[in-house]
């Protein structure tokens, strides 16, 4: 539906949106375990999951010209598989391979954002307002495992998001296991956390990933449980329990808890480019610090999240004045 509306710029990725294209899918294959879910209104499949996507080969993550979503993860049961695609009726139909199948479908109504209360949301700015009413089938996912989205978020420290997919999407090839069910997908599931511990400093270097950053994944890798728990925690404790590993910090924390627990209110410091993104969409100021951006978005408190993604997916950005950052790949020296 965003598609009628904004071409698919960076902007608007980073917002979290993933075209899917139209259709009801299609039974995948022999094998799967099957769900049927009627979510309470709009859903928009695309943008709810988009989040979840890093970068457009991301081998954990596709959509299907069938209108298809198609997930793994290593869920707390083992490794599985989901596909999710509107049914007749505008029910979800989900089918689920691999050990963690069971875990998948149980969790899927949080992870299309059964959890989330889109209606305690009220527009405080034209531009967000009008973003907002584009887009009702907009919810906040929650996958309810932190070390899946923390990995990627910490590959995405301080390089340009093409470096950051293309490192993401190495490891998982070199260190994941193919995805359970139909192998036409071509599917990974991400290692597990004493596979991330144990990548050779050689390997995270032909990868694009400096000392810096694969030092904080193994660190975070080796205390993994720990952070697990912080899915079932509030935001200031979640936070806390991510920020205690040198090397995460709030930005890192921000962009992992937004996916982990569907946090609507988990708006992103330090970055580079959304300070300026916010402030010129909505007051027309292109040099917008962290400070500035943080009282825009007072008036959502609770939700700045969810305008920050609005903002996002309505792509109104400052005209580029600077060149682009510079792309590097340490894997060449």
């Amino acid at each position: 539906m965003a598609g009628r509306f904004d071409p698919l710029t960076r902007t608007a990725v980073r917002g979290g949106r993933t075209d899917v294209p139209p259709g009801q899918g299609s039974t995948a294959g022999a094998g799967a375990k099957e769900r049927l879910w009627p979510p309470e209104g709009p859903l928009d499949l695309g943008l709810t999951l988009g989040p979840l996507r890093r970068g457009p080969a991301d081998p954990t993550f596709r959509t299907t010209p069938d209108g298809s979503v198609w997930r793994t993860a290593r869920t707390p049961q083992g490794p599985a598989t989901l596909r999710v695609a509107r049914g007749a009726g505008g029910q979800v139909h989900a089918e689920a391979w691999g050990p963690g199948a069971d875990w998948f479908l149980e969790q899927l109504p949080v992870l299309l954002g059964a959890a989330d209360d889109p209606a305690v949301f009220v527009p405080r700015h034209r531009l967000v307002h009008a973003s907002h009413r584009r887009r009702p089938g907009l919810r906040l996912t929650r996958t309810g495992m932190v070390l899946e989205s923390l990995i990627p978020t910490v590959l995405e420290q301080k390089v340009t998001a093409d470096e950051a997919y293309r490192s993401w999407r190495r490891l998982v090839r070199q260190y994941g296991e193919p995805a359970p069910g139909p192998q036409d997908q071509d599917l990974y599931v991400v290692p597990d956390a004493r596979t991330w511990a144990m990548i050779p400093s050689w390997d995270w270097h032909r990868a694009g990933v400096d000392a810096k950053r694969s030092a904080t994944i193994v660190r975070a890798a080796r205390v993994a449980n720990r952070l697990e728990e912080a899915a079932a925690m509030g935001p200031a404790e979640a936070a806390r329990r991510l920020e205690a590993v040198p090397g995460i910090g709030p930005w890192t924390s921000a962009e992992t808890l937004q996916r982990s627990n569907g946090d609507p209110d988990a708006v992103t410091t330090g970055d580079l480019h959304l300070p300026g993104i916010i402030g010129y969409a909505l007051v027309g100021d292109r040099d917008t610090d962290d400070a500035a951006m943080l009282e825009l978005l007072a008036p959502y408190a609770g939700q700045r999240h969810r305008a920050a993604r609005l903002i996002l997916l309505a792509g109104h950005t400052p005209p580029r004045r600077t060149p682009r950052m510079p792309r590097s790949d340490i894997g060449r020296l």
